[in-house]
């Protein structure tokens, strides 16, 4: 009789665990959505973007320590806390994000807007690779097809945002060598650091809350380093760090951290290229919430994007890999 209720036992706990990583997916796609207008309509241009950055790390950390106060892992995680755990775990995704971000501001600056977002989505690509070669986490051929049918509504979402806002001009060498090739290293760089963090709470089994902490602790610890010598910097030591703050610029802050805890739980549970299907769904829930709100109607290209990523959710969640069984 045990061995009859065994299986029902771990089918129940895998469509619990499944609910819920659908229940983070839907709140990521939601946050990641409505950031860029709750950010606009929040902060103004005046504040600080180091500053409103720190205050988003500080807050994901608070937050952190309070969901493992309160579910009582605090207390263990501090007991069997390691400097070397930490460094393996988040320091190295956290350095790598930390380039990343720079890459893609020097990109950004040198492409045209529809090519650096076009050029942006293969990070996609890169973070299954790397899952694969890290975890050996293999994809179906209905799964890879998906990812394509994804990467195709990320183009066409990229080019109805690009027709929006324009284009830059530049010498072909210096849109080479200052946007094409960082934002392809950010876009692997973004991969890596995906796949790693996974690696960490899927195979060391480091909770994801700790890893929001440590990450937010070396990225914090980056961009402090950086204001020595930055725009940001100088401008902090001459107007403080609060310049241009209002009580509810902590609105975008907030609702930011609470997107970065979400992304470590969605990663923990479900992997890093599940977070790919929720950034680009979160470009589809940008543009209905901008019709909803702003009354500014989804773009062609959004409408048409909008089914494949359906599909493609659909086909990647419905078709898994399946481990040949031997022959007998």
């Amino acid at each position: 009789m045990m061995a009859a209720v065994k299986p029902k036992a771990s089918q129940w706990s895998s469509k619990k665990t499944n609910a819920r990583v659908w229940l983070y997916s839907a709140l990521l796609t939601l946050q990641y959505g409505a950031q860029p207008l709750i950010s606009k309509r929040f902060i103004g241009k005046e504040v600080i973007v180091t500053s409103s950055v720190l205050m988003c790390e500080i807050a994901k950390v608070i937050c952190a320590l309070i969901v493992m106060a309160k579910d009582g892992s605090l207390e263990k995680v501090y007991n069997e806390w390691t400097l070397v755990g930490a460094l393996t775990a988040s320091g190295l995704p956290a350095a790598i994000y930390a380039l990343q971000n720079s890459l893609l501001q020097i990109s950004y600056k040198n492409l045209d807007s529809l090519t650096f977002s076009i050029l942006n989505q293969t990070k996609i690509i890169f973070t299954a690779l790397f899952t694969y070669l890290i975890l050996r986490q293999k994809q179906s051929i209905q799964q890879i097809g998906a990812l394509f049918l994804l990467i195709v509504a990320a183009v066409l979402l990229s080019i109805g945002e690009g027709s929006r806002k324009g284009s830059r001009s530049g010498s072909s060498d210096q849109i080479l060598f200052y946007g094409i090739i960082p934002v392809l290293v950010a876009s692997l760089l973004s991969g890596l650091a995906s796949a790693l963090c996974q690696w960490a709470s899927q195979v060391k089994k480091h909770s994801s809350y700790l890893m929001t902490v440590e990450m937010s602790f070396v990225g914090s610890l980056c961009l402090l380093i950086s204001t020595s010598k930055s725009p940001d910097g100088e401008a902090i030591r001459r107007h403080g760090f609060l310049y241009g703050w209002t009580p509810l610029t902590l609105i975008p802050v907030l609702s930011n951290a609470f997107g970065g805890i979400l992304v470590g739980l969605v990663t923990s549970h479900a992997g890093g290229v599940r977070k790919g299907f929720v950034i680009v769904s979160a470009l589809i829930a940008t543009a209905l919430l901008q019709f909803v709100f702003e009354g500014k109607p989804p773009s062609f290209f959004c409408l048409v994007a909008l089914p494949l990523v359906l599909c493609s959710i659909s086909i990647y969640q419905k078709y898994p890999y399946q481990v040949k069984k031997k022959e007998s």
